[in-house]
């Protein structure tokens, strides 16, 4: 089945909608108006409930279906922006310095009011769908407040999915995989204190600088010599910062960076592994290491049935030449992971076409998207409460 009329017939009403939501972007929890115009737009919609400040400045919207039926699933979008300055020269770029939309959080948004706005004047379906608006994807763990504050019991969701934006996949496609779709995303922070002296007499001095060194390349062996080669781990440092002159060994050196796992297991290890590491090799030259080490997001995993249900639909809407059903995880992390692991689930991805990645400051979200976006959330609440 194609996309829907009635979702073509919306393109360029959602289309103002997500260049408004772009224009105006929030970090993290301060997504106040971005969260208004939604509750705003979910009242003139007619959905039946509307419920604002779940998860801090999350917005949840209920719809009731015109069959008797209770049982409810609930459709993800994210709101939040990341704290980038646009280069992307559009009429509808970011008004506000220093903030953007560069991961396409305002199409999503803008998607799942559309798909609300169909669904509230149809009611197509026996049940009731939670449309979700969460803030704070981008670091915030917002969905996982969102859970935490008891929004799956209050609105009795016993399904949830979510939907992000893949620019290089063509416009009209998806992609989706059962199990591990994005990875845990863990940090940490290394503070290598040893003895500063002159750095003409380095034997005087225990060398920060030189520890930390190699450290960070005893952590590769995590990857290389610890972990299954058939099991996914990344361990990157991307911050290393020490001294302040030419001719001075400091006292400490300090570098943080990131861990990425698919599976628990292997996030145990590479965890229990890299405080090994870090504390071995420090002591062995006679140097101490304080370990900050953050559990973040966990593995993004799509539940089986669900994919299945999930996938059904998007082959509905694209076709089956458009729908891969085992794309390659990915390392990086989504904390919908949250809410898949509260209620099954599965988390898709949509084309993007040829645009600027994510994260990017040219980026920007490709409006052509938008009338499949909407298919595919009123199909899947359809089928999945059609019966």
């Amino acid at each position: 089945m194609p996309i829907l009329n009635r979702a073509a017939e919306l393109q360029d009403e959602v289309t103002e909608w997500r260049r408004h939501i772009h224009e105006r972007p929030g970090l993290l929890y301060a997504v106040e108006e971005t969260a208004a115009f939604v509750a705003e737009k979910l009242k003139e919609f007619g959905v039946d409930e509307i419920v604002t400040g779940i998860g801090r400045t999350g917005v949840v919207g209920l719809i009731r279906g015109n069959g008797a039926g209770s049982r409810a699933i609930g459709l993800r979008a994210d709101m939040d922006a990341l704290p980038l300055t646009e280069i992307s020269g559009k009429p509808w770029a970011s008004k506000i310095s220093g903030k953007m939309h560069a991961c396409g959080h305002d199409g999503h948004t803008a998607m799942l009011l559309g798909a609300a706005k169909y669904l509230a004047e149809t009611r197509n379906f026996n049940g009731n769908v939670a449309v979700i608006f969460q803030p704070a994807e981008e670091g915030g763990a917002g969905g996982d407040l969102m859970v935490k504050d008891g929004m799956m019991e209050r609105f009795g969701i016993e399904e949830v999915y979510g939907m992000h934006n893949m620019p290089g996949l063509p416009v009209g496609h998806f992609a989706i995989r059962k199990g591990p779709i994005m990875a845990a995303t863990d940090e940490f922070t290394v503070t290598v204190k040893g003895r500063g002296g002159h750095a003409a007499q380095p034997n005087r001095t225990i060398d920060p600088i030189a520890i930390g060194t190699q450290i960070i390349t005893n952590l590769q062996m995590i990857a290389s010599r610890n972990v299954d080669p058939l099991r996914s781990v990344v361990v990157s440092v991307t911050k290393f910062n020490a001294g302040f002159a030419h001719n001075v060994i400091p006292n400490e050196a300090v570098f943080a960076g990131t861990v990425r796992t698919l599976d628990e297991a292997v996030r145990d290890l590479a965890e229990t592994r890299f405080r090994q590491i870090v504390a071995g090799v420090a002591e062995a030259h006679d140097a101490t290491a304080e370990i900050q080490f953050q559990r973040n997001y966990p593995v993004t995993s799509n539940h089986a049935d669900e994919t299945v249900y999930a996938t059904a639909v998007a082959t509905d809407i694209a076709g089956a030449a458009n729908v891969n059903p085992d794309i390659d995880p990915m390392m990086g992390g989504e904390d919908f992971s949250y809410m898949l692991n509260a209620r099954p689930g599965a988390f898709i991805f949509i084309g993007n076409g040829d645009t600027a990645g994510l994260h990017n400051p040219a980026y920007d979200f490709n409006d052509e998207v938008i009338s499949h976006g909407i298919s595919y959330w009123v199909r899947l609440a359809e089928q999945r409460l059609g019966e």
